[in-house]
């Protein structure tokens, strides 16, 4: 096997001085192969000293001893520090969690200190984060923090600590430089992708600009593209639509992009577009002799197996690599035209988090809106796809004086919005899910227009399973556009949403059974709040609405009151146990049998070999679990712990007699939740950690057939972590039992409880 070499060389772009770059033999690219391509500043405009440099640094890279992040200290003594840092910058293993990093500055207050933590979820366009905005007093027109739209929007985690401090504090964190890269490169592998099926210029740029995942848009720090504007007519033809006032409408002059630097993003993005399309002409001509003319195949497989190869070779294409640099340089001038507060950053100089601490409150959201906002006059300097966290604390109040309270201590707590995607209705995102524990109340928001459907549905079924049924609420929105000639007034409208809900709940009896859908019930009908308007100032919503959102902040602040202990434990029989974790193994994998396109399953399509190929390489690489509704964690968990509750409904008997069925299932919900933390830790490993090896050959599978290989290699991964169960146990089923087993036997001990006949198992 012939060996690679790496090389440095000296180069211009568009930092001052002399830049250098090669391939880094230890750093992995947007595939997970080694060999990241990499330019840094030398820090010098001298021929000489940036020659010198450039010998030292490949010193390092032809020099396997040097290749390990233990030596940079001895490679310290040896070398310029400059060539020190250049080499073994960004080689640190691990990933510190963002939510730690903003804890150093902001911490989240407890209810011990008489704060209540409230976990603020909706379907897209349900309107949590404009309900979040009347909740702080963020107005829609002069403050427009945190940002809204019809679309998605909130993509972040965005907490916001209500405090008696006389000052507002900002602690945003930010995607690694590598995640950002890897964004940066999937797009121009797409956009490259549009030169081959043969679309115009602004067809490249859209695909540049917007990853298809709608979480990464360039545009946001690049600028928009502007090639293609409306005509005059066509905007005389939607007047009255062009002349709605929007949120932005009052931009200050400070806050928008000034037209010439406009131009001058837009220049930059047309030579872009230059660049892709000659890059990926060439990489197409490349790949003739060996594949074929893309444009002349029929053949869906022969079509699939080119784009794939042609992916693969564009990173060995040094246009690609170059315009990838170019890109990250870009977005890391956007970062210095912020100049409030303090960047603390990575060894390599990328921006890890940012501080601002400021008395004025409008000054602060002003700067704030930079890491937040979407507004198209700030397309080119905005930051806002590559945060990945903000939380901000001060004495944050309601506009309105009734609903204003200056002893209310809460922590709102607001991120992505379920149903980001279509295909989300069945699964929901870890990243929810593992806030369940930390809060007092999990806030629901939904459409009252159109309650209860499949991605609501699916939470709830989630958030009851999971022991967590007595923190829910509901808070309906839209609550004015419920209307019919059966409904004549606000009683009327309150009990035709609350008969849906009813009947959502109903439809979940089967499969969450009777104790937990009770539950559910309750809470659902004494915890629910109805509100209209959102989209006005506060002031300008009726009364009776404000009315409803006072009862709704008073509920969240009484959320964080301690419940006394219970003195009551369950015994259990490990009976039937092995059967419900049959119907789980079961019922996880084989949805994703007809996902892969193994075998047809009822409702479920075959997914695009794409989205599976780009699900594989998030999890080969570590950067996430899941990808655009595709999420196997959480698939896992969902089924194992449906599973799980069922079975925890029906102990053999109790260490005493329960005083009523509320009383058992307040022990039993405690016992769920530490199930459910375990089981996710359980999923994590058992499908991710332990079976990286086979995610990597999974995602490596490349040329005419890969999909099926792919299928193949996740379907083996799926059957190791969650092996069914037969009636003679194999060692991986036994294993897998006594794995589950443990978990459930520790979470009952832990209520005092027990569990009998482990030993006979």
């Amino acid at each position: 096997m012939e060996t690679r070499v790496y090389k440095a060389s000296k180069t211009r772009s568009n930092r001052p001085g002399w830049s250098v770059t090669f391939s880094h033999p230890c750093r992995n690219d947007a595939r997970g192969k080694l060999g990241l391509k990499v330019r840094r500043g030398l820090g010098t405009t001298d021929d000489v000293k940036a020659d010198q440099l450039v010998e030292q640094i490949n010193a390092l890279l032809t020099d396997e001893s040097w290749w390990s992040l233990d030596k940079r200290t001895e490679a310290e003594r040896r070398f310029d520090k400059v060539a020190v840092s250049i080499f073994f910058d960004g080689m640190e293993r691990g990933k510190i969690k963002a939510k730690d990093l903003r804890d150093k500055i902001i911490s989240l207050p407890t209810p011990n200190e008489g704060y209540a933590r409230i976990l603020i979820v909706g379907a897209t366009g349900a309107g949590k984060t404009t309900l979040l905005r009347h909740l702080i007093g963020s107005d829609h027109q002069r403050d427009r923090f945190p940002s809204t739209s019809t679309a998605k929007t909130t993509t972040a985690d965005i907490e916001v600590v209500i405090s008696d401090n006389c000052f507002y504090e900002g602690a945003v964190t930010f995607m690694t430089e590598h995640e950002v890269r890897c964004a940066v490169d999937e797009c121009l592998e797409i956009a490259c992708e549009s030169v081959i099926l043969g679309h115009d210029d602004t067809g490249i740029a859209e695909a540049l600009l917007e990853h298809p995942e709608q979480r990464f848009r360039l545009s946001y720090p690049l600028g928009a593209w502007q090639r293609e504007q409306t005509s005059q007519e066509m905007d005389d033809l939607f007047d009255d639509y062009m002349d709605e006032e929007t949120e932005a409408d009052n931009l200050s002059d400070d806050e928008t992009v000034p037209p010439s630097e406009a131009a001058q993003n837009n220049s930059r993005l047309e030579e872009y577009v230059s660049r892709i399309r000659k890059t990926a002409l060439v990489v197409h001509e490349q790949m003739m002799s060996e594949h074929g003319d893309f444009q002349s195949m029929d053949n869906a497989n022969e079509r699939q197996a080119w784009l794939e190869n042609f992916n693969d070779a564009l990173y060995e294409n040094q246009g690609f690599t170059q315009i990838s640099l170019d890109i990250m340089d870009a977005i890391q001038e956007r970062f210095a035209l912020i100049t409030a507060g303090e960047f603390e950053r990575s060894s390599s100089g990328w921006p890890v988090f940012w501080n601002y601490r400021e008395i004025d409150r409008d000054a602060f959201l002003k700067q704030m809106r930079w890491f937040s906002a979407n507004h198209w006059k700030q397309f080119g300097r905005l930051l806002t796809p590559i945060v990945d966290g903000i939380r901000v604390s001060g004495p944050f109040q309601p506009t309105a004086i009734e609903l204003q309270n200056n002893e209310r201590k809460l922590v709102l707590m607001d991120g992505e919005g379920l149903g980001h995607s279509a295909k989300e209705a069945t699964s929901i995102s870890t990243k929810v899910t593992e806030k369940f524990s930390d809060a007092d109340m999990i806030l629901l928001v939904d459409n009252a227009e159109a309650p209860m459907l499949a991605t609501p549905l699916e939470f709830l079924r989630l958030v009851g399973t999971s022991g967590y049924g007595h923190k829910i609420g509901v808070a309906f929105t839209h609550f004015d556009n419920v209307k019919g000639d059966n409904l004549g007034n606000y009683a009327q409208k309150k009990s035709h949403v609350r008969a849906s809900v009813g009947n959502a709940i109903v439809s979940l009896r089967e499969s969450l059974g009777a104790p937990v859908t009770e539950i559910l019930d309750a809470q659902l009908r004494s915890n629910d709040f109805y509100l209209s308007s959102l989209n006005r100032p506060t002031g300008d919503i009726p009364r009776g609405f404000i009315r409803n959102m006072k009862d709704l902040l008073e509920r969240m602040q009484q959320s964080a009151e301690p419940s006394e202990k219970i003195d009551l434990a369950p015994i259990y029989n490990i009976a039937r146990l092995e059967l419900n974790l049959r119907d789980a193994a079961d019922g996880f994998k084989e949805p994703w049998l007809g996902r892969l396109g193994v075998r047809y399953y009822e409702g479920i399509r075959k997914e695009h070999w794409a989205r599976v190929k780009a699900l594989c390489r998030r999890i080969a690489n570590l950067w996430d679990d899941e990808y655009n509704g595709l999420r196997p964690v959480s698939d896992m968990i969902r089924e194992l712990q449906a599973s799980i509750s069922m079975w925890l409904d029906n102990p053999e008997s109790w260490t005493r007699l329960p005083a009523d069925a509320n009383e058992a299932q307040s022990v039993i919900n405690e016992i769920r939740q530490t199930v459910f933390s375990n089981i996710h830790t359980l999923a994590q490993r058992r499908l991710i950690h332990s079976r990286l090896p086979n995610w990597e050959t999974a995602y490596w599978f490349s040329g005419r057939g890969s999909s099926y290989k792919r299928a193949d290699e996740m379907v083996d991964i799926y059957d190791a972590a969650a092996p069914s169960i037969t009636s003679t146990y194999t060692p991986p089923q036994q294993e897998f039992l006594n794995e589950v087993i443990g978990i459930i036997s520790d979470a009952v001990k832990n209520e005092g409880g027990s569990i009998r006949g482990i030993a006979n198992n």
